[in-house]
């Protein structure tokens, strides 16, 4: 399918400094913590939950949050991977990716992790990526953000106020709140340092547990730091993954050694991470139609591969692209004769199909990849759309509907709803779904307004209209939280 992203942009690297988490809250659980009264050693799981819900829709109103659900699945399905190997795990996680060359990943409140698509770009193989989401999730798993405002405790707790909303005020205004953030940090003292550094070892050291544990190569945490260090040894500019995750030459030796205490193993490549990059370098990439194509061209020429069907993806990719769609097609139904269930096939082959009109064939295809994977993304996101593009939108909003149910934080879901039913002439809930959309961005009295113009078309559907007051008093509640932390 093709993509949907957020329009504005982001200065990245805001939130790298926030480190921590927990899990995603039900859209009628919008309710802020009092800072002003708590005491830091207070700060509990359920507050953490809170902050990072309250965060999460702020860096949706501002950030380049890539709605890829090919991509989004994958990154889920590795993260899961390595969540179900790791230790202290008190609540779900939530994995999302940023359209951003900055190399990059962070964890904040809420279990949420973000991944840049520049981590993709640098990385050679899976268990580099695999490495760096280990890390994050370690950081999340022993609480290392509530950790470092306990040690602070001696502190005012207007200054963790202050800091908790400086972080906020940085993704929405950048400039105000790094100046914010900057004088909330100089009130620190060394001992906060040296306990931040304390974490980073910690996180390296029980990551890379994850990592073996999860069956990954040992050597893709030191891997990883080498390159990035070798490639960036004399800029002026480091990537902000190094300005939040120093490097020095110590860190790497330790990962080396750490990587020698596990028992040697071959651990091969999987090709859904070269699917995976191929496609940002294709279409979420600098790239350029001309770079793209020219990449995969070379490539197969050489035979500078990991896995040759990937560079035929990504050929095939460029293509789309270039609008070469025969050319494209022909190579992705060779592939799909040798992994006829592979979705990143199946999504480039329906993308394909509706350029040529052809949206039975699509429906037919994706049909049956349903009866396989029921509740697979990509397969009901590009089944919900295919239908919303035949006229058929009363068959997607069930679809719609059970998606939005299992997964609250996702607004892909949401943005097709609300087209459906604008299809089918439901004026009131294209209203309500597209004031749903706007509270997961944060933006509340939009979604109030949407409300209001719902609640007006629903005046012979009593049930709705209580189901649309109850909705208002939480938005209005949740945006004075809002404002209160900003």
């Amino acid at each position: 399918m093709s993509k949907i992203t957020s329009p504005k942009s982001l200065l990245a690297g805001a939130l790298s400094l926030v480190f921590c988490a927990t899990a995603p809250l039900s859209l009628a659980n919008n309710d802020l913590p009092d800072l002003g009264t708590a005491a830091v050693n207070t700060f509990s799981l359920e507050k953490e939950t809170v902050y990072g819900d309250a965060y999460m829709r702020v860096i949706r109103s501002s950030a380049p949050i890539l709605n890829d659900p090919v991509l989004t699945q994958y990154l889920k399905e590795l993260g899961d991977k390595l969540v179900a190997h790791a230790t202290g795990v008190k609540t779900p996680f939530y994995f999302f990716l940023l359209r951003n060359d900055e190399i990059n990943a962070f964890a904040f409140f809420g279990g949420h992790v973000g991944v840049h698509t520049g981590l993709f770009l640098n990385a050679d193989n899976e268990s580099q990526i695999a490495s760096v989401l280990g890390h994050e999730i370690t950081h999340v798993t022993q609480r290392h953000l509530a950790r470092s405002l306990e040690a602070q405790e001696k502190s005012s707790t207007a200054t963790m106020v202050g800091m908790l909303g400086a972080i906020l005020l940085t993704i929405a205004a950048p400039q105000a709140g790094m100046a914010a953030l900057a004088t909330t940090q100089a009130l620190a003292t060394q001992a906060k340092i040296n306990y931040t550094r304390l974490h980073e070892k910690e996180a390296d050291r029980i990551g890379m547990q994850i990592l073996v544990d999860a069956g990954f190569d040992p050597n893709g945490a030191a891997d990883f730091f080498a390159k990035l260090a070798t490639r960036y040894r004399f800029t002026t500019k480091p990537p902000q993954m190094l300005l939040t995750h120093p490097l020095p030459e110590s860190r790497i030796t330790e990962a080396r050694n750490r990587a020698t205490q596990y028992p040697h193993r071959y651990v091969p490549d999987n090709i859904d991470f070269q699917l995976a990059k191929a496609r940002i370098q294709v279409r979420f990439s600098s790239y350029s139609e001309e770079a793209a194509l020219a990449l995969f061209d070379t490539q197969l020429k050489k035979r500078s591969y990991t896995f040759k069907n990937a560079a035929l993806y990504g050929k095939a990719l460029a293509l789309f692209r270039a609008e070469r769609f025969d050319e494209a097609e022909s190579i992705i139904d060779n592939l799909l004769k040798e992994d006829r269930n592979n979705l990143f096939y199946i999504d480039t082959k329906t993308d394909l199909l509706i350029e040529r009109k052809a949206k039975d064939d699509a429906i037919a295809l994706l049909e049956t990849q349903r009866k396989l994977k029921p509740t697979s993304q990509v397969v009901n996101i590009n089944l919900a759309n295919v239908y919303i593009e035949s006229n058929q939108a009363t068959k997607a909003i069930p679809l719609l509907e059970d998606m939005i149910f299992l997964d609250r934080q996702n607004q892909l879901p949401l943005f097709l709803l609300r087209d459906a039913y604008k299809k089918t002439g439901n004026k009131a809930m294209e209203h309500f779904v597209s004031a749903e959309s706007m509270a997961l961005g944060a933006d509340y009295k939009g979604a109030i307004d949407q409300l209001n113009f719902a609640y007006k078309l629903s005046a012979d559907n009593p049930l709705q209209l209580a189901r649309i007051e109850a909705r208002i008093r939480q938005f209005k509640q949740s945006n004075r939280a809002l404002e209160e932390l900003k």
